[in-house]
């Protein structure tokens, strides 16, 4: 009989113990925390820089890369002198703001040990007019000032689009990037200021008009699809300067062969990124991946 009860008593304390286990929830088996900080430890967070507040792209390249334990983390810039210092500095472990030639005039005039490992998309120049002044290319005057970007290469995309648009004409030695001294013609005499990037749409109130990135037409609240009065055509048939025009991802020369950013690559150049810039931005950004 006190054998009997010695059983049941043990049986009984075993079973609070277990239940006891079960009900706190916070104490699962001895292999199970292991596993749960095991997987935490996989995950690899990668810094992208970025400039502007067009990025819903990466939010789908995230829930793309679950699977893989890889979680990209934005780094957000306000101007484009910034992200390639970072990157090269080792601040961050990729960006993706720039077209070709940017990133080829930064690393000539820099000297940063950075090279691109993936294209991402296109985004049209567009001028965008002032709409208490001018409503069309045409209403543009003598006199009237027009806002350009004042880095070399966005400047010199800027200055041929006035080109295009029939308002001044360029030295065609200098190719898609002149400067305001390669100006050949004025065939409207506009002044022409120049201005960091960033700054445009905030300067465009006291101008006619004003050239601006898609990226910081978007962050600024305008519409490139309604605000503007003439875009840049990128087709590469007709605009020689395309290639060299096309965003890229981009990374420090050393690791270019990282396994884990060209996963990234790999999940931007998808379906569902594609669907997701054509869904938000409305053929502002054009994807270039084939």
């Amino acid at each position: 009989m006190k054998n009997n009860f010695k059983k049941l008593f043990a049986t009984a304390l075993a079973t609070t113990l277990v239940l006891g286990l079960v009900g706190c929830g916070t104490t699962p088996s001895k292999d199970e925390p292991a596993k749960a900080e095991g997987d935490k430890a996989e995950v690899t967070v990668v810094k992208v820089g970025v400039v502007g507040e067009y990025n819903a792209q990466w939010d789908t390249i995230n829930e793309l890369l679950k699977d893989d334990n890889i979680q990209v983390e934005l780094v957000k810039f306000s101007d484009y002198a910034a992200p390639n210092r970072a990157l090269n500095d080792g601040e961050i472990d990729l960006d993706a703001f720039q077209h070709k030639a940017f990133l080829a005039n930064d690393i000539e005039k820099k000297g940063y040990d950075i090279v691109a490992i993936g294209d991402t998309i296109i985004a049209p120049l567009s001028i965008y007019n002032n709409k208490d002044k001018v409503s069309s290319i045409d209403e543009i005057k003598d006199g009237d000032t027009i806002a350009i970007p004042s880095d070399l290469t966005n400047g010199g995309r800027a200055l041929k689009l006035l080109e295009a648009a029939g308002l001044i004409e360029c030295d065609p030695a200098k190719g898609y990037v002149p400067t305001k001294q390669d100006i050949t013609k004025y065939n409207k005499n506009i002044e022409i200021l120049e201005a960091e990037s960033a700054t445009l749409a905030n300067i465009l109130p006291d101008c006619a008009a004003a050239i601006i990135n898609g990226g910081n037409a978007f962050t600024a609240g305008l519409d490139p699809n309604k605000d503007t009065i003439f875009t840049e055509n990128v087709d590469p048939a007709v605009n020689e300067a395309v290639p060299q025009l096309i965003n890229v991802i981009v990374s420090r020369t050393a690791d270019k062969d990282n396994e884990v950013y060209n996963k990234i690559v790999d999940a931007y150049h998808t379906e569902e990124v594609k669907t997701t810039v054509n869904d938000q931005y409305k053929g502002a950004f054009i994807c270039t991946w084939e």
